[in-house]
């Protein structure tokens, strides 16, 4: 393609190429602190394509295509060409990534021992997961947890965390401003701004940690927390699951591993700050 870049996110090497230079180059801002690797191959392609030669200029849309596609996904205006570009990265990273089981999970850790946050959109796990990474954790990532089947150990994959509407506010007053992407306004997820992880965090992404604790968040209501038994820790986590049922029985006995030797909850919590609170609870009655 006319425009491409090498990116490493934990144990993944991206290749982006692109019709236009705008969204190569957004990505080359947000990821200019990751290891290049660039004799390394590329594990996932993506491609940010003009449908038609004329649409490289004229009311120019941006399909997003690769190694596996979506067949008849809209495109998006080259304005969120960055959108796209995440967008594709995650895509392929969903439908084609095999060696390890795929969680869409956030996570942090800390003392080499990490916490694992799954749950719909909305729930707030990425911004929690933020958050906690500005404090005393290393975020591991915002958008999925892999976890080797052999070890049972939990990879990282911090891309740029993508915040989302009231989130952004939240985050962006704690952080420096060079560390946020553009604003990225009204797409289909809705206002949109990526957080580039502290250097640390990225510095140690190809660091396993030993899961320690499941939480299944949900934000609004009172704070609480329920105890999730082994069963239903299992089932939720098939479905937050890419790739569960193409790995097959590996993915099985990872699954079963990991609900079996990790406490599992459901916590609920009225904002951030109450939602940061029930994990450093959580976390220490874990300790004991």
């Amino acid at each position: 393609m006319r425009h491409s870049t090498r990116i490493a996110v934990g144990p993944v090497q991206f290749r982006v190429g692109s019709d236009w230079a705008e969204p190569i180059a957004a990505l080359a801002r947000l990821y200019a602190a990751y290891p290049e690797e660039a004799d390394r191959p590329a594990d996932a392609t993506v491609r940010l394509f003009a449908a038609r030669p004329w649409r490289r200029w004229l009311r120019p849309s941006v399909h997003i295509g690769g190694d596996f596609i979506v067949p008849d996904a809209l495109p998006l205006p080259l304005s969120m060409g960055l959108l796209a570009a995440e967008m594709g990265m995650n895509l392929q990273v969903a439908l084609g990534w095999r060696r390890h089981m795929l969680l869409h999970a956030s996570a942090v850790a800390r003392d080499g021992r990490a916490v694992i946050m799954s749950g719909e959109s909305g729930s707030g796990k990425s911004t929690l997961a933020a958050l906690l990474g500005e404090s005393d954790w290393r975020l591991m990532g915002d958008e999925f947890t892999l976890i080797d089947p052999a070890s049972g150990d939990a990879l990282a994959f911090p891309r740029a965390v993508s915040l989302k509407n009231e989130a952004i506010a939240e985050v962006a007053a704690r952080v420096d401003a060079a560390r946020l992407g553009p604003l990225l306004a009204r797409t289909p997820k809705g206002d949109i701004r990526h957080l580039i992880p502290r250097a640390d965090a990225i510095a140690a992404m190809h660091e396993p940690a030993r899961p320690a604790l499941l939480l299944f968040p949900r934000f609004g209501g009172e704070a609480a927390i329920e105890p999730m038994g082994e069963g239903e820790a299992f089932v939720r986590l098939t479905e937050a699951s890419t790739n569960y049922i193409a790995l097959g029985e590996p993915s099985f006995a990872a699954l079963t591993r990991l609900v079996r030797e990790t406490p599992a909850f459901a916590i609920s919590y009225p904002d951030s700050a109450a939602g940061m609170a029930l994990v450093e609870q959580l976390w220490a009655e874990a300790a004991r």
